[in-house]
């Protein structure tokens, strides 16, 4: 099953029938116990059980529950990305073991889709809710966050920790498996997007990697939206870097044109690495002050096409 998403939002929903949370600053997945086995899916469809073997005792509460939820990674109490990248693509199991031990990662469940062999999905996000909190799972390694009707205040409570943002969720919304839906709705405190990688140049008088050339979904293929270059210094870049050497091609993989100047020495790649970046939003529908973030590893550039913000 894939994950319900949702849509971006400039302001805050208000009124009774919404309810606000966290947005954590995690992995999505989605988590099955049945029969005593415990399968965890990426929000791409992947299994990825292997890599997070502390989770494995949720099997044991319950002969057959099916979860949503973000798995974080909680660095002096708070969600770091940072600090997740190395348990994402871990494929053997006494590696999976060993981080488990020295950087867990903790289940943030927000919502109960499966329970005892009854689906749940179409019951209004309520009803799942309660049930949600009726089964009284946290744990060590998983809780389930609590929920707050002032989004506002919430959002500001988030701005002061540092955390991601928010998402509001209309309270009679059933469970829209697999699609983006405005019954649930993200504000993020940071203008930040994902974006498809289409090239990269080399630093100005070096050989290391200075910027890179993205672009996201257009009518026609892939649109250009600007040149990367903050927050690509050090291992941040280098790692970028191995990630794009095997992908170069002989020429741009951008639908719309791409400005001489930022064609020039640049090397062309298949588009299939996503990065997020900030930025000031678009003008000229060119990024605005654009500033690397981090490698989505949990995205395709497939997933792109679903969604333009991430």
């Amino acid at each position: 099953m894939r994950p319900m998403l949702a849509t971006l939002t400039d302001t805050v929903p208000q009124g009774a029938e919404w309810v606000h949370e966290v947005k954590w600053d995690g992995m999505r997945v989605i988590v099955e116990a049945k029969g005593g086995t415990l399968t965890v899916t990426s929000r791409t469809g992947r299994d990825v059980t292997v890599a997070y073997p502390e989770l494995a005792p949720l099997a044991e509460l319950y002969d057959d529950m099916v979860l949503d939820g973000e798995l974080v990674a909680l660095v002096d109490g708070r969600p770091s990305f940072a600090g997740l990248t190395e348990r994402m693509h871990v494929t053997n199991a006494r590696r999976a073991a060993t981080l488990a031990g020295s950087r867990p990662v903790t289940l943030m469940a927000f919502d109960l889709l499966r329970l005892l062999g009854q689906d749940l999905t179409a019951q209004p996000w309520s009803a799942r809710r309660q049930l949600l909190e009726q089964l009284d799972i946290d744990g060590p390694r998983w809780q389930v966050p609590p929920t707050h009707d002032d989004g506002r205040g919430l959002l500001a409570a988030t701005a002061e920790q540092g955390l991601e943002g928010i998402v509001s969720k209309r309270r009679s919304a059933p469970y829209a498996a697999g699609r983006r839906s405005p019954d649930w709705r993200k504000r993020p405190h940071r203008d930040s997007e994902s974006v498809v990688v289409g090239g990269w140049r080399r630093e100005t008088g070096g050989t290391l990697l200075g910027s890179v050339l993205v672009g996201v979904p257009g009518p026609e293929g892939w649109d250009f939206v600007g040149r990367v270059g903050a927050g690509l210094a050090g291992r941040a870049g280098a790692a970028v870097l191995e990630r794009l050497r095997p992908l170069e091609r002989g020429g741009s993989p951008f639908a719309s044109e791409v400005p001489r100047e930022d064609v020039k020495g640049t090397t062309w790649v298949e588009p299939e690495v996503v990065i997020d970046v900030a930025s000031l939003g678009r003008g000229s529908g060119r990024l605005r002050q654009p500033s690397y973030l981090r490698t989505r590893t949990d995205l395709t550039a497939a997933d792109l096409w679903e969604t333009t913000d991430g």
